[in-house]
């Protein structure tokens, strides 16, 4: 096979992906000119994966990829999980959504409501050269959202329709082919509940603890979380251990601002599309639907429409589920969601506070922790963490999303 001509940035690419994207490239028939690989996003946009553009110019057309790589460092690979992580990808994009998505074709959903998601062009699962070419859905009116902002209770409700309508797929496919949904979900690792395994847990654990706290005045604030963290992330590798129950999906995982694109007409929201699904496993509804919720919007938001979020999601949940003659009360009835709040409660509390931390950092401070994580020093690693280390606006930023974390929590009584 010829190479074709590649120019821009493909410095850290082994010759095995360089391959693999020559293979890909050429399956487009496109007489392909030149690929050009360009950086996209900013540093703490994507701590699991390098993120670049390609753009493919050709005699019979041109075609732009989204192009997931995967870190080469073992330090971060072991510290993010990053095979697991791109296995989950892999398996959902080759394997999961496109059976989802025909079962909606057969039972004869119409197009427009059947679950959509970013056309895989190839994926590459060999550690540690994983990669995964995606439709660049900006080329579609797609956009990425501020992630500092909290989300509006339109872009929620767009998500949360997301989310019924791959969990009820999930419901549908069991019961319709039990045996292919055990495949699935035994392909797919929860990766959440793999950080305490971790040998430096108990110390990340600490540092993290102490980098939250610094940023609380109030001490009743600081009574809800000192001396508690290690055991909200306890619990969550317990609630993964529960025998599999019919209540139980295969989850998007990682439901933040930034793996999630809208498209908008004016100011009308149109679409949303998840676009990572590293995170995916088999769990329960609830955690997609709390983690996105206390991740992606601010105490003012939740309070309004906490109740309302939860109900829109039961009934689009139900009108999914009535293209396969199925109802939401036997699969995952309210009193079930209910329940599952208030056990879920507390780890995801200390998930959402965990990356309180990460997630309202600069493109420079989040630059500081991945060079840091490079190094390979957990103690230079930690120091990044801390608040010490933050500017003045993501100081403000940490304090009023970790202050608005334990507002919510209490109020809806989840912890």
């Amino acid at each position: 096979m010829a190479q074709f001509n590649f120019e821009g940035d493909i410095a850290g690419l082994s010759d095995r992906q360089l391959e693999f994207v020559n293979k890909v490239v050429s399956e487009q028939y496109l007489k392909v000119n030149k690929v050009v690989f360009e950086p996209l996003g900013k540093t703490g946009d994507n701590f699991m994966s390098n993120v670049k553009r390609i753009s493919i110019e050709g005699e019979d057309g041109n075609l732009k990829m989204v192009v997931k790589i995967a870190p080469k460092e073992e330090v971060i690979r072991a510290s993010t999980h990053t095979q697991v992580m791109f296995t989950n990808e892999h398996i959902m994009y080759k394997e999961v959504l496109p059976k989802f998505v025909s079962l909606q074709k057969a039972a004869g959903v119409p197009a427009e409501e059947r679950l959509r998601y970013a056309k895989c062009y190839g994926s590459l699962n060999e550690a540690p050269d994983e990669m995964i070419l995606l439709e660049d859905l900006n080329e579609l009116d797609f956009t990425m959202l501020n992630k500092y902002e909290s989300l509006s209770n339109e872009c929620v409700k767009s998500i949360l329709k997301n989310f019924a309508t791959l969990h009820s797929l999930s419901y549908a496919l069991r019961h319709k082919e039990p045996a292919v949904y055990e495949q699935f979900k035994n392909k797919l690792t929860n990766t959440w509940p793999l950080m305490p395994q971790s040998p430096v847990f108990a110390m990340q654990i600490q540092h993290v603890e102490m980098a939250v706290l610094s940023l609380l005045d109030d001490e009743t604030h600081k009574s809800l979380i000192k001396g508690k963290f290690e055991g909200m992330f306890k619990l969550m590798t317990k609630l993964a251990k529960e025998e599999d129950g019919k209540h139980f999906v295969i989850q998007q995982g990682d439901g933040w601002t930034n793996n999630v694109m809208f498209r908008f007409q004016g100011d009308n929201l149109m679409q949303s599309i998840m676009i990572d699904y590293q995170g995916s496993g088999n769990n329960r509804p609830v955690f997609d639907l709390l983690y996105m919720i206390f991740n992606c919007t601010d105490h003012e938001t939740r309070s309004k429409n906490f109740y309302d979020w939860l109900q829109y999601y039961h009934t689009e949940l139900d009108r999914s589920l009535s293209n396969f003659g199925l109802k939401a009360n036997y699969f995952y009835p309210m009193d079930q969601l209910d329940v599952d709040l208030k056990r879920y409660g507390r780890s995801v509390f200390g998930l959402c506070l965990m990356l309180s931390n990460i997630l309202m950092r600069d493109s420079k401070e989040a630059g500081v922790i991945m060079e840091a994580l490079k190094s390979g020093g957990i103690e230079k690693t930690m120091e990044a963490f801390s608040s010490h280390s933050l500017q003045s606006e993501s100081v403000v930023r940490g304090k009023k999303r970790i202050v608005g974390l334990i507002e919510s929590f209490t109020q809806f009584g989840l912890l």
